[in-house]
């Protein structure tokens, strides 16, 4: 078996060449492409831009992928713009008209301080297809208490909407504010006003973020410690892991490094097992309790019915569970 050592860093600093030497006992950690590589920031007047040029976290990949083949394929994930690409926006309402259409969508006030959404919302019929969300608020720690903050997404970012018949990666965000405030249901009259006044919304267009998503096969993605390795490792969403996990998760980004040191340095030590939620219906109640901003499920019709129902389950696990997770209101 061939052993594979890195010996040397490059860099450009400012257009002058530097670099490193390294020894067998130097260690590597090589995070390998980049799902925000090249991203692109607009504003509420100016649309974010596709930029499609030199991408040097995947130009590195590239270059190190040259050596041997056992250190992946980064084309497979990062040569695809048009696949991978999202544009993206955060907008700031700052009227409070705004608010009051989403609390009609979410039946929930976005000034509690609790979940609004409970999550995103898609836009079925949009021609973007659309998604948004709104998290608790204040959603920043010196955000006016007035104010709301939305995210918003599209995956069809090339053709026109429904609103403003424009592909969204040509939009401003004052023209991606109306589109949305569309959708959730303004009167067509009021919108110009609306969105130009009444918020204020930064586009973001990301070539590269569902890159992890692309079809894939065995050895596409270098193994975190490939075979032979000696001294550097991959770290990240494009290295493969040994450990039993799904990539767009925070707990890969961590996995893949701890696997990686581990290995590394010989730490007789195994990397955190994922945790098993999936099947697991006792995380799935728990879950449904904070949705619901810990309120119980009325069930539908008469009240005998209800009594009934629960007097059929006693003495049953569904009972205790039902019971434990506050699930049913009494």
């Amino acid at each position: 078996m061939r052993t594979k050592q890195a010996t040397r860093i490059h860099w450009t600093e400012k257009g002058i060449e530097g670099g490193v030497d390294l020894g067998r006992d130097d260690l590597v950690f090589i995070t390998i492409g980049s799902l925000t590589e090249n991203s692109d920031n607009g504003d509420h007047h100016t649309p974010a831009k596709l930029r499609d040029g030199p991408a040097p976290a995947w130009d590195l990949w590239r270059r190190i992928a040259a050596k041997d083949p056992a250190f992946g394929r980064p084309d497979v994930f990062g040569a695809h713009i048009a696949e991978t690409k999202w544009a993206s926006a955060t907008i700031t309402a700052l009227d409070q008209r705004i608010p009051q259409y989403v609390e009609k969508i979410a039946k929930r006030n976005p000034f509690t301080g609790k979940i609004v959404t409970g999550g995103i919302v898609t836009v079925k019929d949009s021609s973007w297809l659309m998604s948004w969300a709104v998290h608790r608020q204040p959603h920043f720690k010196k955000q006016p208490k007035d104010q709301m903050i939305a995210w918003l997404y599209a995956l069809f970012v090339d053709g026109p909407g429904d609103y403003v018949k424009k592909p969204m990666q040509d939009c401003t965000g004052e023209e991606i504010t109306q589109e949305w405030l569309y959708h959730l249901g303004v009167p067509v009259e009021d919108i110009p006003e609306l969105a130009a006044a009444g918020a204020n919304t930064v586009p973001v267009m990301m070539p590269y973020i569902t890159a992890f998503f692309m079809p894939r096969q065995a050895g596409d993605r270098p193994d975190v410690v490939p075979e032979g390795t000696v001294n550097f490792a991959f770290i990240g969403q494009f290295a493969e892991s040994k450990q039993r996990d799904c990539i767009f998760t925070t707990e890969y980004s961590v996995r893949t490094p701890m696997e990686a040191v581990y290995a590394l340095m010989n730490v007789e030590r195994g990397v955190p097992e994922v945790f098993n939620s999936t099947y697991d219906i006792r995380t799935l109640l728990a879950a449904i309790g904070p949705l619901r901003d810990g309120k119980g499920i009325d069930l539908p019709g008469p009240s005998f019915l209800h009594k009934l129902l629960m007097k059929k389950l006693e003495g049953t696990e569904i009972a205790e569970l039902l019971k434990e997770f506050h699930l049913i209101s009494e």
